[in-house]
């Protein structure tokens, strides 16, 4: 069966209409006007703001024009990524998905059901003659995945919502009502070069087959970072030989842990039996600390040539041994809230080329004074070895509010529905719910969504019999929303 002919079947025929058309972050002009053209086929009020966020306007069902009005809201953005041996044009070709039992993913590349699923979900509402529903804001940001611009830029007198379902949560058993808020670390720093010693080796390392992942989500599952592998396999090298570093690639998205990660090295041919040793030797160490999570893992040797130069040999030291002290992963778990990670810091982008060494790191946290401190913490470990230092994209955390009255009518109405009591919990990801409030102060916010699993890396997937679940849900929550 195709992903067409899944139940609910206008919801997923929307999520593939959707995946058709190219959507990366910062470029979304040809999303944005897919949406614009859907509203205006349905005669519903459409507007598109100033930085290019998309609002359709629905009047309510019959019979419900006294319940409070609702926003729904969803990203139109997606993550790209795929997998090094994947060949695929993002900027032009739609996603290749596919049915895998109870399961749909994307032939090499991320899926997109982060958020697109949300934005299926409520198109197909909007779309419905059939579903009871108040009045409607249905409300699609852009740019959420690089930077939330879309909500910081939103222009709060265009809705009149009271209450706010964020759709753009990863477990069907999860009401969020808090998230992390979050700052990105850009470093630059121009590097000495030398030319390759005469009768060098040049060897190009590669680290594969990692999960990678969601930076907020699965900071905290033990996920391997390949930038971090591979600064711990160069300094193990560099303390038993005598190397020369010629180009470092790894990673892609500042919000998503690398899976890959490559390096070009040069050494003499006599330490080629003492290289091999210690390359098999880290492998052995990799398998044995990670055997229970990368279980994919591998790492890659071949002989290359570089007509190129190298990084000197002071700068090369200084490079290796930042990039091994630099913070990663879990910073601090919240002391207030059971199993969530409160403060976090992830490597996402490292590259050594033509005499400029880069490098993107994003911090989280649901408390801003520990956002700042791990912030500070980075900032001063590439201060030390001379970098430039940039720290911009600041954006707020989402702060609980046990006392939600559509928490309250949702939580009961999940437990009505799956004779369960659901998870009221926090997450580590970067909602756009805390940008929101700011601009919404007086909106009752919730989030949710189906269970979506790898989101961020080309091993994304959605659950079928999740989005079915998330789909009755979500019907029964409209109607149950409390009158004015």
């Amino acid at each position: 069966m195709t992903v067409r002919n899944q139940e609910p079947n206008s919801l997923w025929n929307h999520f593939a209409d959707l995946n058709a058309v190219p959507r990366p972050s910062k470029k979304e002009e040809r999303v944005i006007e897919f949406m614009l053209n859907f509203g205006k086929e349905l005669n519903l009020e459409t507007i598109k703001d100033e930085i290019g966020n998309v609002i359709i306007k629905k009047p309510a069902s019959p019979g419900m024009e006294n319940r409070k009005k609702v926003i729904l809201q969803s990203h139109l953005d997606m993550v790209h990524q795929k997998n090094g041996d994947t060949v695929f044009d993002f900027d032009n070709e739609g996603i290749k998905m596919r049915v895998q039992g109870d399961w749909i993913d994307a032939e090499g590349t991320t899926l997109g059901a982060d958020n697109g699923i949300g934005v299926a979900t409520i198109m197909a509402t909007l779309s419905s003659n059939e579903i009871q529903h108040p009045a409607l804001e249905a409300f699609f940001t852009i740019d959420e995945e690089t930077g939330m611009t879309g909500a910081k830029e939103m222009d709060g007198s265009l809705f009149d919502g009271e209450i706010l379902l964020n759709l753009d949560t990863e477990d069907d058993d999860e009401l969020s009502i808090g998230c992390a808020g979050g700052i990105d670390t850009n470093t630059s720093y121009s590097y000495d070069s030398e030319p390759i010693f005469a009768s060098s080796k040049c060897f190009e390392i590669s680290i594969k087959g990692l999960l990678g992942g969601h930076s907020g989500m699965d900071i905290d599952s033990g996920r391997g970072n390949a930038n971090k592998w591979m600064s711990r396999l160069l300094w193990t090298i560099s303390q038993k030989m005598n190397l020369q570093l010629i180009s470092f690639d790894g990673g892609g998205l500042r919000n998503a842990i690398p899976r890959e990660s490559s390096c070009v090295i040069a050494f003499s041919e006599n330490d080629l039996t003492l290289f091999k040793t210690i390359i098999n030797s880290m492998v052995d160490t990799f398998k044995t600390e990670y055997k229970s999570i990368e279980e994919h893992m591998r790492v890659e040797c071949n002989e290359t040539q570089s007509n190129g130069s190298a990084v000197s040999n002071a700068d090369c030291k200084k490079i290796i041994n930042t990039l091994c002290a630099v913070q990663n992963g879990v910073y601090r778990m919240s002391p207030d809230i059971k199993g969530l990670v409160e403060t976090s810091s992830s490597l996402a982008r490292v590259e050594i080329k033509d005499g400029s060494f880069i490098t993107q790191s994003l911090q989280r946290s649901s408390v801003d004074s520990t956002r700042d401190e791990v912030a500070m913490t980075i900032k001063s470990c590439f201060e030390n070895m001379g970098c430039e230092v940039i720290q911009s994209g600041e954006y707020p955390g989402w702060q609980p509010n046990p006392d939600s009255r559509i928490l309250e009518i949702m939580e009961q109405l999940y437990k009505d529905m799956f004779n369960e009591n659901p998870q009221v919990k926090a997450c580590h990801a970067g909602l756009e719910c805390g940008i929101l409030g700011k601009h919404l102060p007086e909106v009752d916010m919730i989030s949710f969504g189906p269970n979506i699993r790898a989101a961020h890396s080309p091993d994304e997937k959605v659950q079928i019999s999740s989005v079915q679940k998330f789909w009755k849900f979500y019907l029964e929550t409209l109607n149950q929303i409390p009158v004015q």
